[in-house]
């Protein structure tokens, strides 16, 4: 299935905050920081920076509360759907 609609996020802007994950009415964002050595997912920011997020598209519905709950606007949601999300 093809998707409308694409979720940008700005790593090297984002603090690690959190506040896009527990918005998400569908789960859809997992933000996480990287061991070094490893490289396994290790599900607590450190010094407040995270590594990476990934968005599950397949679970994202496009709506845009991610984008308003991202306090540094790092977040921003392209194509189909995004009237009335950007502010």
């Amino acid at each position: 299935m093809c998707m409308a609609f694409s979720v940008h996020v700005n790593m090297n802007r984002c603090t690690g905050c959190g506040n896009c994950v527990v918005s998400c009415p569908v789960n859809a964002l997992e933000l996480y920081t990287l061991d070094p050595v490893t490289k396994e997912k290790i599900y607590h920011v450190k010094d407040g920076k995270s590594i990476s997020m990934d968005v599950n598209m397949e679970l994202c519905a496009g709506c845009g509360v991610c984008v308003g709950a991202c306090p540094y606007g790092v977040i921003t949601l392209a194509g189909k759907g995004q009237a009335g999300v950007f502010v």
